[in-house]
């Protein structure tokens, strides 16, 4: 099996039925997909690497190796720590950027440019996940937006060399609390694990510039399970440092979160008034009958 790849710049043409297809099957049965063509400027992400590559060199990298867990499986004990060196940035509703230790003016002014760009590109990919799931383009943003907008942040992250990777996990399984998730990572080390079908599923690193999609618990719920969050994880390797960025477009703090209405399915009433909606609809489309019915239930419940 290969990792699903949505080509966005095939959205404009005569393929984009196809894609768009495609696009609804990587959410429904994967959780998770690389997309191509994006169109965030590709020296703009390798210049947001090289400079938070610089800052773990020169801020976080030394700290790390002094920590109490690296000082513990050096004496072959292990925790429940996570391999990482990592800090995390909001962007919206309220920036943060500044309070970060030892961020240079420089890759403040970086990150800004990345993540302007990135937003819009996970507002287009929130209205195409709407189309696709039958609701109106603004669903998941209006269901996200709270009293102050969606909410946006991003959790850099460092996964050290690890000189015992067989007893460390670099982050362990989890699903995502968020809605969407956008993944800049590391093009050269790997480590990066999804479950798929019970099998742990290795995400290759990413090459020129890919973005890495995974759907969060939020997604789940407001698609009524349509959109599943998906177990993951980080493995640790001796052979190298891997880099993640990753930007969460997550509902706002006050956000109230609820399957939308025209996902669910009918409930609360009798079977024989299905059965009478059915004498009359059964060669007809049953998404128009179930739409119907729950219109009657609703009506009763009133």
């Amino acid at each position: 099996m290969e990792i699903p790849v949505i080509n966005f710049a095939e959205l404009d043409g005569e393929n984009k039925s196809k894609t768009m297809s495609l696009l609804d099957h990587a959410c429904d049965k994967w959780g998770f997909f690389m997309v191509d063509n994006h169109g965030i400027d590709q020296e703009l992400m390798e210049k947001v690497k090289k400079l938070i590559n610089s800052h773990y060199e020169e801020h976080l990298k030394k700290k790390f190796y002094q920590s109490e867990m690296v000082k513990a499986l050096s004496e072959g004990k292990t925790s429940d720590a996570d391999w990482e060196s990592s800090f995390f940035i909001w962007h919206k509703p309220t920036s943060n950027i500044c309070e970060i230790p030892n961020i240079s003016e420089e890759l403040s002014k970086t990150m800004d440019e990345y993540v302007s760009q990135l937003h819009k590109f996970a507002e287009t990919l929130s209205k195409l996940m709407c189309e696709n799931l039958g609701l109106d383009q603004e669903e998941i943003m209006k269901a996200f937006s709270g009293s102050k907008g969606p909410a946006f942040g991003t959790k850099v992250a460092k996964y050290p060399e690890c000189p015992r990777p067989e007893l460390m996990r670099g982050l362990r399984e989890h699903t995502d609390a968020g809605g969407i998730i956008l993944l800049l990572q590391d093009d050269q080390v790997p480590g990066l694990e999804f479950q798929k079908d019970g099998k742990w599923f290795p995400i290759p690193p990413s090459k020129n510039n890919t973005i890495f999609i995974n759907t969060g618990d939020q997604l789940e719920i407001l698609s009524n399970g349509r959109y599943k969050s998906v177990v993951h994880r980080v493995m640790t390797v001796n052979h190298g440092s891997r880099l993640s960025i990753a930007t969460f477009y997550n509902p706002a703090a006050d956000a109230i979160i609820y399957p939308v209405p025209k996902l669910l399915y009918p409930s609360g009433y009798k079977f024989q008034d299905y059965l009478k909606l059915y004498s009359t609809t059964k060669f007809g489309n049953k998404g128009a009958r179930l739409e119907t019915m729950k219109k009657l239930a609703n009506a009763d419940s009133a």
